[in-house]
């Protein structure tokens, strides 16, 4: 009896012991070796983005969707898909945003849409879009019932707005994203950490491993 139990303890050591090398060597690839070409980490800063994306929350982001970019020769392998209306993404912000860190916006607009925003609603191409589903709004905010436009997005550059929509620095304000600045899309929440919160309650297990709409 005493060799079975031993059997059974060494296997579940095994198997929490298999469990581990699997872990680190995800997070090797993801921050390693995969970082520069395939999937890259980044921490929300901001407030831009809420209710979609809250400050802490920590995300992947999927580097090589829209191609892979090699650095030291500047040149774009595998560029299949252009980015879309809708996606949530990762960029280089142009010079007029006079800041050097990455921005995470989404997209509204891309190559030939034209965008306007009439008492701050938003319009493509003459329609107004429904964002219920992910804009969050403040009533007393003075871009609450903005104008804007109308302008049309120019071929290879997109146009990008926070969902936090009255709580946003973007192309509303330093125009449109060359494509070439973009970094990646984002597509999965796989930690949240709410440094305000007590002890108890800083780790956003609800938020963590969900899928980025």
């Amino acid at each position: 009896m005493k060799a079975k139990e031993q059997t059974r303890k060494s296997n579940k050591r095994n198997v929490w012991l298999e469990y581990l090398i699997v872990i680190a060597t995800a997070f090797a690839l993801v921050f390693g070796f995969m970082k520069p070409f395939v999937v890259d980490a980044f921490n929300i800063p901001s407030e831009s983005m809420e209710d979609t994306l809250l400050v802490g929350d920590r995300i992947l982001v999927a580097k090589f969707i829209y191609g892979i970019r090699i650095p030291s020769i500047d040149i774009c392998i595998l560029g299949f898909n252009k980015p879309k209306v809708g996606d949530v993404f990762v960029f280089k912000p142009p010079p007029e945003a006079r800041r050097k860190s990455n921005f995470i916006k989404r997209i509204v607009g891309v190559s030939g849409d034209i965008i306007e925003i009439k008492k701050g609603e938003l319009y493509r191409n003459g329609v107004p879009v429904e964002e219920e589903t992910y804009v969050k709004r403040i009533d007393n905010s003075p871009l609450h019932l903005m104008d804007f436009g109308p302008v049309k997005v120019p071929s290879e550059y997109v146009f990008a707005m926070g969902d936090n929509r009255d709580n946003s620095n973007d192309s509303r304000f330093w125009g449109f994203v060359p494509c070439e600045n973009i970094r990646g899309q984002a597509f999965l929440r796989y930690w949240s950490w709410d440094k305000k919160a007590d002890l108890l309650h800083k780790i956003r297990f609800s938020r963590s491993g969900r899928i980025i709409r």
